[in-house]
């Protein structure tokens, strides 16, 4: 292609065009006299505008965008509007308000405040991303809106959310304040207070007005509406809608929950707090002072699991704010960040009593044993190893109750012979048989019960894992062989197609885990069968037992597909150790010509029996006596 180039002729050409165009512009200049009289005319011009804008303003009910097509451009720049609206209006000495953003942030958080409404239209955590790598949004397309709705003396109901607030961002120190007011004039003001400290999830919101208790009706309630769409930020939404929930403080700390999977209503007292958790991630709002009531909504978005969902839940809260001498004054926080315990323990509000660590004791070994601990072993440890690790020491600590249950058994597989020839002999009255079957495993030392009784000691430390995992953090996105995510569940293969109750996807760990199960109930179960003594309806129970060592796999291999494999993880290691455990007590530990001499000592030794013993004893003599007085009435 041939190369352009500007020869001398050109390059001149345009000199003097420039020349030109510069001497027309100069000789068109107006003299000062000309530039007198124009001022003077446009002047008068905007002075009759704004006149007959004033007039028109007093009994015109309309928007800064409505207002601004009735007056000239030009004069726009000029005119201060006054949109009275019932009795709120815009001074016509003021700077109107006009639609835009304005934003704060700092090292955790990205926030945009719109003109309109003057409540957060943004919400981005810096530091995290969710399952596709994506910035994780807490509110972003208008799926929230803060308004407070109030009535007005001339008998008008205004939203906040439809008005134009003015922004002042100003710092106080390393602190970031935004103030967003909805102005009658500079001394009458409805305003948005916005505080942002340093690196800090935490955001500072107060609520108040200035000179309008002739403006705002007392005898109507003045109510703060806030509305959030949970954003799903999950790999499985059906797995993360489970721990997706409204959680609230009130009474003086009481934790209440709204439904977990369906829509769900509530009117509460003195709510301190309420938390739109959307399982990793919670936006919170905290009181200064209790809100003396509150209406609480939940409504569940994900309506079919199979088909993925923008958002999880719908939650919406109404609260009555009370007025002052006229005037509201409200403070109040706002906590956008991680559903981290540690992160909100720090707050000194209870927020981390919105986490569900589980009820009760559940709760207290959650909060106590194993958050102390597994933070303390990931923070040396890679976290798939500190599970690892986490799980031995839990086991190692309940095996002396795996060698009680063990040893249980083994008591009543040596006596089960003699347990046998005693129903034999009063197959024909089984109320004498139970009395002997009791006064012979009592003075043997040996009881069913005994064997229950250290399995039931393992069912609060079950339970408080089961809550600890899917909860933990810290889990989130870090990886473990070939887990990507122990918060999420793992996958080996992609199925062409959904399983009900299953899903799409083969995760190797839920595998592992049922596995480890199967063979670990074989174990126990096998041996619990072998201990129990020959009786009616004792095949039916034997095989019911045969059948549970192969559904409860099963079961768990369709439950964890979808749960977090950390959980599976914990699940195939602590059934390894069970085994191990096992087979150490009963090849090394467990002697059975050992327990069975101590058996026929404490045969012989007079045993004394418990007040429960006792009292079973009494009631199965008196039924025994009832049915002899029985058989003679008949005779």
């Amino acid at each position: 292609m041939e190369e352009k180039k500007l020869d001398i002729n050109s390059i001149i050409g345009f000199i003097l065009i420039a020349g030109i165009l510069m001497y027309m512009l100069w000789q068109n200049q107006p003299t000062p006299e000309e530039i007198a009289e124009q001022e003077k005319a446009l002047q008068e011009q905007i002075d009759a505008e704004n006149k007959a804008n004033e007039q028109a303003v007093e009994t015109f009910v309309a928007t800064p965008e409505d207002f601004s097509a009735q007056v000239s451009s030009d004069s726009l720049q000029l005119v201060n509007l006054k949109n009275k609206i019932g009795a709120f209006a815009y001074s016509a000495s003021q700077s109107y308000a006009t639609q835009g953003e304005t934003i704060i942030e700092n090292e955790v958080l990205y926030l945009k405040v719109n003109n309109k409404g003057g409540y957060l239209t943004e919400v981005r955590l810096k530091k995290f991303t969710d399952y596709d790598s994506v910035p994780i949004y807490l509110i972003k397309d208008k799926n929230s809106i803060l308004n407070i709705t109030f009535g007005t003396t001339d008998n008008r109901t205004l939203k906040t959310q439809d008005l134009y607030f003015q922004p002042t961002l100003t710092n106080n120190g390393d602190n970031q304040i935004l103030s967003m007011k909805l102005k009658v004039s500079e001394t009458q003001f409805l305003e948005y207070r916005y505080e942002l400290k340093p690196n800090d999830y935490m955001l500072g919101f107060s609520v108040k007005s200035q000179g309008l208790n002739n403006v705002i009706n007392s005898s109507q309630d003045v109510t703060l509406n806030w509305k959030l769409d949970a954003f799903r930020h999950d790999k499985s939404i059906s797995y993360e809608n489970r721990y997706t929930r409204l959680t609230y403080q009130h009474d003086g700390g009481k934790i209440d929950k709204l439904g977990q999977m369906g829509d769900d209503e509530e009117v509460e007292k003195d709510v301190e707090w309420l938390s739109y958790r959307q399982h990793f991630f919670s936006s919170i709002l905290i009181a200064d002072k209790p809100f003396k009531t509150a209406i609480l909504t939940s409504k569940n978005l994900v309506l079919d699991e199979e088909i993925d969902s923008v958002f999880t839940k719908s939650y919406a809260v109404s609260i009555p704010l009370e007025l002052k001498g006229g005037e509201l004054n409200e403070s109040l926080s706002m906590y956008y960040g991680p559903t981290d315990s540690i992160i909100l323990k720090k707050y000194d509000k209870n927020l981390e009593e919105s986490i569900p660590f589980g009820w009760g004791i559940f709760g207290w070994i959650n909060k106590s044993l194993f958050i102390p601990l597994f933070g303390f072993l990931s923070g040396f440890l890679p976290y798939g190893i500190a599970i690892i690790v986490m799980t031995i020491l839990i086991k190692l600590l309940m095996s002396f109750v795996q060698y009680k249950q063990f040893l249980s058994q083994a008591k009543m597989k040596i006596l089960k012979p003699e347990l046998d020839a005693i129903r034999e002999k009063h197959k024909n009255n089984k109320m004498k048989a139970q009395q002997e079957t009791m006064a012979l495993q009592n003075k043997a030392g040996a009881s069913p019960m005994a064997g229950c009784l250290p399995a039931l000691v393992q069912l609060p430390v079950f339970y408080a894992l089961f809550m600890f995992f899917p909860t933990a953090f810290d889990l989130r996105q870090k990886s473990f062989l070939w887990a990507d995510d122990l918060s999420s569940y793992d996958t080996i293969a992609e199925l062409p197609f959904r399983i009900p109750m299953y899903g799409d996807h083969v995760s190797l760990f839920p595998i592992l885990a049922s596995i480890a199960i199967f063979f670990y109930m074989k174990m126990t179960t096998g041996q619990q069968v072998m201990a129990q003594p020959t009786q009616e309806g004792m095949p039916d129970m034997a095989k019911m037992m045969k059948y549970m060592i192969y559904l409860s796999p099963i079961m768990m291999l369709f439950f964890f597909n979808n749960y977090a494999s950390g959980l599976s993880l914990y699940f195939f290691i602590s059934n390894l150790i069970s085994i191990g455990i096992m087979i150490v007590i009963k090849n090394y530990i467990i002697d059975e010509d050992k327990v069975l001499a101590k058996i026929e000592i404490s045969k012989k030794k007079p045993k004394k029996q418990s007040k429960f013993q006792r009292k079973m004893q009494e009631m199965m003599e008196k039924a025994e006596e009832q049915k002899r007085m029985q058989q003679k009435g008949k005779k």
